[in-house]
This record gives structure tokens, C-alpha cells and sequence, in this order.
């Protein structure tokens, strides 16, 4: 089996999850009426979909959308108006976009401390591979894991979204580590699988809530011929 000298993660559905708080629906309303739990979960996904858009955009909105992980404003302007065309009030919207840019609302999969502890133990480079519009690094500092990643290539930092080239070009870089010596480990085939496009290897990890995914990233790992 091939050496594996780096391993790149995609952020959302692969370390993290955003899993939301009942308290932060209190008094929302959508369309004047109380959200439930399974117009709060079409929200969530609305919000953390990798790829695909939910709602109908004119010409100005579809350009925030697709230019979204490039620059905060965009991603701002996008998320809003996903947020207003699912029938949220404007303060409500704003005040619910807050918590997805705010790295401490992201939950960690029971897996992800120990994963990047144990590469950084055997010497296997990481990198935090994320097309995003804002710095997660508090997400791993908070987690204790800052020091395990060796790099964060962030799609708004790098000016390079996933599936491009570019990005993965960048891990690769920064890391020293050529392709065909790393893994990518993602939730979504369409973005994290471009790293294939460059020579790396692939494995997908289903974006399942942390309750109920407490060791997908050892299994994926240990798939690929990597043990933690």
C-alpha cells in the first residue's frame, strides 16, 4: 500500500458539525409560524449543504452564492438571503447567521482530537482543507487540537475554492508532501473528491450528527491503510 505521509481534511461534516441549539429558534418564527423540528433541521441543511443551492436567486444573489467562500461579505449576502427566502424575518436571519460564523458553535466528532493527535505522533503532516469564509482555527484551539494541524488552507485566505485544483495545489505546497503521498478525507465527493483531479487518494466520510458518527474518521482512516 501506498505511504501516506499527509492527510488533508475537509471542516464541516468531516471534523466539525454545526449542531444547532434549541435556544437559538426561540421567538423565530418562519412565515409567522413556529418552527418545528423538521423545518429547523431544513434550515441546518440549508445552511451546511456543501454544494446546491435551496432557494430561488436573481442574478445578484447567484453571484453571492457561487463566489461565497471567497470573501465574508459575499458569504454574508449569501447565507441572508437564503435565510430571508425560507421565510425568516431579517433580525431573526441575521441573528441565526451569527451562530454559523461563530466557530465556537461548531460541534467536534467524538473522533477528531484523537485522529489529528495521532497522525501528529507518527509524524503525518494535516491540513485543514475548507472552503469557508471565516478562520475556524478557534474551533481547534478551543478543542486542544490546534497544535496537530500543520496547516489550514481556508477557501477565503487562499482565494480557491474545492474542487479547483488550486486549493489542494496549496495543502500540497505548504505541506511538502507530494499528491500521491496524501489522503483527503471529506463529506462530499463533488468538492473534497477534486483532490483526485491532482493525484491524491480519497476517502468519503458521511456527515452524520456527532452523536451518531463516534469513529468515522479512525474507520476511514484505518480504510486507507492508517492507524490512530
Amino acid at each position: 500500500m501506498t505511504t501516506t505521509r499527509a492527510v488533508l481534511f475537509d471542516f464541516s461534516g468531516t471534523l466539525f458539525r454545526l449542531e444547532e441549539d434549541d435556544s437559538w429558534f426561540t421567538d423565530i418564527r418562519v412565515d409567522e409560524r413556529a418552527i418545528d423540528g423538521h423545518v429547523q433541521a431544513e434550515l441546518m441543511r440549508r445552511l451546511t449543504a456543501p454544494t446546491g443551492a435551496s432557494v430561488e436567486m436573481d442574478e445578484q444573489a447567484h453571484q453571492a452564492w457561487v463566489n461565497r467562500d471567497l470573501a465574508p461579505h459575499l458569504h454574508r449576502e449569501a447565507y441572508l438571503h437564503v435565510l430571508r427566502e425560507s421565510g425568516l424575518a431579517d433580525h431573526h436571519a441575521k441573528s441565526l447567521y451569527d451562530k454559523v460564523i461563530d466557530p465556537i458553535s461548531w460541534s467536534p466528532y467524538p473522533d477528531t482530537a484523537a485522529v489529528l493527535a495521532g497522525l501528529h505522533s507518527q509524524g503525518i503532516r494535516t491540513a485543514v482543507v475548507s472552503n469557508i469564509a471565516f478562520d475556524v482555527r478557534p474551533a481547534f484551539t478551543r478543542l486542544g487540537a490546534a497544535e496537530d494541524v500543520d496547516q489550514f488552507v481556508l477557501s477565503f485566505e487562499v482565494g480557491a475554492v474545492k474542487p479547483s485544483p488550486e486549493i489542494f495545489q496549496t495543502a500540497l505546497a505548504r505541506l511538502g508532501v507530494p499528491a500521491e503521498e496524501t489522503l483527503m478525507v471529506g463529506d462530499s465527493e463533488e468538492a473534497d473528491g477534486g483532490a483526485v483531479g491532482v493525484g491524491c487518494r480519497f476517502a468519503l466520510v458521511d456527515p452524520l450528527p456527532t452523536e451518531q458518527r463516534p469513529d468515522g474518521l479512525v474507520a476511514a482512516l484505518r480504510a486507507s491503510g492508517i492507524a490512530v
